[in-house]
């Protein structure tokens, strides 16, 4: 790891919300030569971006097809071999697109890969004998099944793999490394190599004009792999396909969240020596300095959900200390009993109420999914019932459907394996919890504050042990995602292995102190990037205007005159009192989205700042994560008045 500073200034932009009068259609690799002009000039030592691997028809960058391949939305046509034959594609393409405000993902993705593909069928004899593609494939292996895959996936309209013919879905390592060997797919294995070849040779120029620059580029790791994606087809003893990773209910979603991403199977990781998360970094490594570990809490405890289940809200934390059938038994939990705690069950007056009180209609209805218990009117789900999948999957009628959903969620403990149990985050609004007598609440809750205990310690190890192994493979600068409810052992695991924190100024308080007091910024530990807003939330202006910001900073930092001359709209002074007072945080590294740099001065300010954002959780949309800067970087970086104000917000970090 390079030595470091204590002190670096930052700019956050996504590689697609770049702008050059190269660039076609959306932000390109070759671009961020252009930033690092533009952040020479401003003072900044730091570029952080989003993931840039191939996400297929998902803008989300979080969605990756690939662990290792690079995006082709991000390769710039004109910079690659025999493209000249084919310029005014090229020109018409980028002619098409330059002018959108944000850009038109999926549209400008198939076009770049129809030019590409012209390019590569005129120039095939070329490529084909090429010797170093030839050479790069051989030092990169993994393309060869990313090859063979995108191969299925255009052979299939983009389809998942789990939609393909049964004999395409499972194929062992051998049987992929036949296809890619195959001549009668040269062709399409080959075309796909050779857009990661190219993708390759253009990522690294950029970065290595980056580092002559001095400055650092921070990639961005998620920990997650889409359930859609190559190293889940081609190496599936390294997820569990029966668990989805989520987290647990709060006060923003009750039911929780089902990310739909497949946990890892840590143990045969383990047994091949982690090699497939190592050539990961080491892959990232090449042109990333700095790399930012997405949902860090995933490496101590990841909240599992089963497969059959659309909700977060029965998932328990992986690892976690079980409690056993033995244990209940010794506490007087056992039959009957320990049915009631751990299996949902169903008042025939639940979906009586949803069918308007027509009784019959409902015994009907239950009899589908739900065996009546010893003629009470009471109902436990069929065994062909295992998640909320099944209950939707029904011919019910839908207000039935969601009762029975309701119905299912509605338990203590689940079950984990055979005698075996977890307790439910929300195990205390379960009706059986409320059921029971004081005696048997604190008899529970005694035996669940246990597990809890000894889960802690359990997660601590699993943490230190991944995250040890994954920090010490490169010498990548790790900085983590560690925001949330994080369990106590989080600070100093981190702190132990050198990684840095994040803090988000707008969440930066004591939540379990009485007034919710904030943190001083001069009391953050060396150890942490700081920052004003994040990809998913709004801009400092959006927080300032619309959602109380300017009342939290001028209340936590403003000095009376300031909070008589402030007190209105976002505005250039606003921007730069709330930056410059940021850069004086202790973080090591304090990083801005380039939005609320552009603040700054008045030029851009005919945008809204809901305009601005990069992504808005909970929405499926083309809005999300096509945000495009709104104007060329050579334009910003002859800005001198931008140019300045940058530098004399970072002044104190240069």
């Amino acid at each position: 790891m390079k030595e470091l500073k204590d002190k670096y200034s930052g700019i956050a932009v996504p590689v697609g919300a770049l702008r050059t009068k190269n660039s076609c259609g959306t932000g390109e690799f070759l671009d961020l030569k252009k930033l690092a002009d533009f952040c020479s000039v401003s003072g900044i030592s730091l570029i952080q971006i989003l993931p840039v691997n191939d996400t297929g028809t998902e803008s989300s960058p979080y969605s990756a097809l690939s662990a290792f391949a690079l995006h082709p939305i991000y390769i710039s046509l004109k910079a690659v071999n025999g493209s000249e034959d084919f310029e005014g594609d090229i020109k018409s393409l980028k002619k098409k697109y330059d002018s959108e405000k944000r850009f038109s993902y999926r549209e400008v993705r198939q076009e770049k890969l129809g030019i590409l593909r012209k390019i590569f069928e005129k120039n095939y004899p070329t490529i084909k004998t090429d010797a170093n593609l030839t050479k790069w494939i051989k030092d990169n292996p993994w393309v060869k099944f990313y090859s063979v895959y995108m191969g299925f996936k255009a052979r299939y309209n983009e389809a998942s793999w789990k939609e393909w013919a049964p004999k395409d879905q499972k194929l062992s390592e051998k049987e992929i490394m036949e296809l890619w060997a195959d001549s009668k797919k040269e062709s399409d294995n080959l075309f796909s190599a050779w857009i990661q070849y190219n993708l390759d040779l253009q990522f690294s120029e950029a970065a290595k004009y980056i580092r002559k620059k001095g400055i650092i580029l921070k990639g961005d790791i998620p920990i997650m792999m889409n359930e859609d994606s190559c190293d889940a087809w081609a190496y599936p003893r390294y997820f569990r396909d029966d668990l989805r990773a989520g987290c647990p209910p709060d006060g923003f979603n009750p039911l929780g969240q089902n990310w739909g991403f497949p946990i890892y199977n840590w143990k045969n990781l383990a047994e091949d020596d982690f090699s497939w998360w190592k050539n990961r970094l080491k892959t990232a490594s090449k042109y990333y300095q700095a790399f930012r570990i997405d949902h860090v809490l995933g490496f101590f405890r990841i909240w599992a959900i089963s497969e059959r289940d659309y909700t977060g809200y029965c998932g328990y934390p992986d690892p976690s200390a079980p409690i056993t059938a033995e244990e209940l038994e010794r506490t007087g939990f056992s039959g009957d009993r320990l049915r009631w705690i751990s299996v949902p069950h169903i008042p025939t007056s639940a979906v009586q109420d949803v069918l308007q009180g027509n009784y019959q209609e409902a015994v009907n209805c239950l009899n589908k999914v739900a065996s009546r218990l010893n003629g009470e009117e009471l109902w436990l789900f069929k065994d062909s019932i295992k998640g909320e999948k099944d209950i939707y999957s029904t011919d019910l009628p839908d207000p039935v459907k969601n009762e029975l959903a309701n119905q299912w969620r509605d338990r203590l403990l689940v079950k984990i394996w055979d005698g075996t149990y977890r307790a439910i985050w929300s195990y205390r609004n379960s009706k059986a919890w409320n059921s029971l007598s004081d005696q048997e609440k604190n008899t529970l809750r005694n035996i669940i504050d246990e597990k809890g205990a000894k889960s802690q310690k359990l997660w601590e190890e699993q943490a230190r042990k991944l995250l040890g192994v994954l920090t010490s493979c490169t010498d990548m600068i790790p900085c983590a995602e560690d925001l949330g409810a994080n369990p106590d052992c989080v600070p100093g695991v981190l702190n132990d292995l050198q990684i840095h924190g994040l803090k988000v100024l707008r969440w930066n308080r004591n939540w379990n102190a009485p007034g919710q007091p904030w943190y001083r910024l001069e009391e953050h530990p060396l150890l942490s990037v700081v920052t004003p807003a994040v990809h998913d939330t709004s801009t400092l202006r959006g927080w300032w205007n619309d959602e109380g910001g300017k009342d939290d900073i001028l209340g936590m930092w403003g000095t009376p005159a300031q909070k008589s001359a402030l007190n209105g709209e976002y505005c250039p002074q606003a921007a730069a009192f709330v930056l410059k007072t940021l850069s004086y945080a202790n973080s090591r590294f304090c990083i801005v989205q380039i939005q609320d740099l552009l603040d700054l001065i008045p030029d851009y300010y005919s945008w809204t700042s809901d305009d601005e954002r990069i992504n808005k959780p909970g929405s499926v949309n083309t809005f999300n994560w096509t945000y495009r800067i709104p104007d060329n970087l050579e334009i910003l970086t002859k800005n001198q008045e931008l140019t300045d104000s940058i530098r004399r917000v970072f002044e104190n970090r240069i």
